[in-house]
């Protein structure tokens, strides 16, 4: 999944900001409990003002991430 969110940070260069966490980093506890972290992978769509809009949990297709950046874009 990493080449293809890659690509998409990419192609939404300037739109959307792509921020990794490494949940396996002790030093992230304080985002994973604050998120709620519980699996991997987890992905978080957050506004400017860092409140949670959608949370998707496994797999996320490449064209539902295209649709919810879009959802949001608009």
């Amino acid at each position: 999944m990493a080449s293809m969110v890659h690509g998409l940070e990419v192609e939404y260069w300037g739109k959307v900001k792509f921020s990794y966490l490494d949940a396996d980093d002790p030093r992230t506890e304080i985002f994973k409990s604050e998120l709620g972290f519980y699996y991997q992978p987890e992905f978080y769509l957050l506004d400017a003002n860092g409140n949670v809009l959608r949370k998707l949990i496994g797999y996320v297709s490449e064209d539902q991430f295209r649709e919810l950046f879009n959802e949001y874009l608009q």
